[in-house]
């Protein structure tokens, strides 16, 4: 079962230097039909003007993950860290017990792009923890590279939930698989471009929900390679 999820759909909010797109309720935004799927609960897509951004606040017993497509985020948070983040970069800030971050756009003259998502964790009140891994953007033409994960793996981030996200850059008329086990759900958002997911066709800002699905075919389509996040959900 395949459902959609069209970007125009999405909640949206506009506060002059924000301009951000909901994918689920957030904030004043409030749908009873998709408050999240699975444990993911927040993809936001976020556009913050120059020298903009969010000031210190408190997050607790959520998996953040942030990642940049045009720009430059600045992070600062209260075990110290204080990092930029820009393209083909993942952020993962465990929130577990307790913690305190800011995020600004880095840059004073062009604005920043990201999508922020938050996921349910498996466990509460841990430990809070922080990384940041650059890419190698090579590994995510034309296959499916691992970002973040439940297991410690090279080059991903790990999160305290049993998802794997994966990017693919797909060329037009190249496609990936991804194998779906059985009792296992997806997620698919289309970052980029435009692209077809079992034969739906997508486009920028869309995203579908599968479930008893064996297998997901991504084929890119349009004149240039397309960008997507697909979520493996327990």
């Amino acid at each position: 079962m395949i459902t959609i999820r069209k970007s125009e759909e999405r909640g949206h909010a506009n506060h002059g230097w924000l301009d951000s797109h909901h994918s689920f309720s957030f904030a004043d935004y409030y749908d009873p039909k998709h408050i999240g799927f699975r444990s993911l609960r927040v993809i936001n897509e976020d556009r913050v003007a120059p020298g903009k951004g969010f000031g210190a606040h408190g997050h607790r017993d959520m998996e953040i993950l942030s990642y940049v497509l045009e720009g430059k985020l600045a992070h600062k948070d209260s075990m110290g860290h204080v990092e930029e983040l820009g393209p083909n970069e993942i952020q993962k800030m465990s929130a577990g017990s307790g913690i305190t971050h800011s995020e600004f756009n880095g840059s004073t003259t062009e604005p920043v792009h990201f999508l922020q998502i938050w996921i349910e964790p498996k466990s509460r009140g841990g430990a809070p923890a922080y990384e940041q891994l650059r890419l190698d953007p090579a590994g995510k033409r034309d296959r499916l590279m691992l970002l973040a994960g439940p297991e410690r793996v090279d080059g991903a981030a790990q999160i305290n939930q049993d998802v794997k996200l994966f990017v693919a850059e797909v060329s037009p008329g190249h496609s990936v698989v991804h194998e779906l086990r059985p009792g296992r759900h997806a997620w698919v958002q289309v970052v980029r471009g435009a692209a077809s997911v079992n034969g739906v066709s997508l486009k920028t800002g869309d995203a579908v929900a599968v479930s008893d699905e064996q297998k997901l075919t991504i084929v890119g389509e349009g004149p240039e390679a397309s960008e997507l996040l697909v979520f493996d959900l327990n």
